[in-house]
């Protein structure tokens, strides 16, 4: 069975309003811009996600609006600024077989590159820029069965990539 992750960083924050709480920051217009034409890529290679996995952050769950709507999802804090250790212990408590799972750095470029066996050839795949996806498939049957450096690279963009 292969199981597979889409792995997206949050889309562009908004950093106008000093006085907000980082957990609090929306996203600004690019990222509104981008978080939509992430999800219309992944609708148009039939890798929409069936769940999402999204941090409690504002700017992660506007990200997920714009990427998915209609996906069901499970918010936690346990993915606000999480470590890649985290996130595999809350993918692997996950259950349909195509996930999005939307997170922060310097966790998620960490995260992503522990999983794979081999980085895809991009050159933003080490700072894992915003909005950037990586769409991973892994030779599973269930996510507690995750176990790094064992993912096959699908996809790997960033919102540069994609056509206006």
């Amino acid at each position: 069975m292969t199981l597979t992750l889409i792995l997206t960083r949050h889309a562009k924050s908004d950093w106008a309003d000093p006085s907000l709480d980082d957990h609090d920051r929306p996203l600004n217009k690019r990222g509104r811009r981008d978080a939509p034409r992430v999800g219309q890529w992944l609708k148009d290679n039939d890798l929409y996600p069936e769940h999402a996995l999204c941090s409690s952050a504002k700017r992660a769950q506007e990200t997920l609006v714009g990427i998915a709507p209609d996906v069901p999802a499970f918010i936690t804090s346990d993915l606000y600024l999480a470590s890649p250790t985290r996130m595999t212990s809350v993918l692997q408590a996950a259950s349909p077989d195509r996930q999005i799972l939307i997170a922060h750095n310097p966790g998620i470029a960490s995260f992503a590159e522990q999983l794979v066996t081999t980085a895809p050839d991009h050159p933003r795949f080490q700072d894992y820029p915003t909005a950037a996806t990586l769409v991973v498939d892994f030779d599973i049957e269930t996510w507690a069965d995750l176990t790094p450096g064992t993912g096959r690279v699908h996809a790997f963009f960033t919102p540069h990539d994609l056509s206006e």
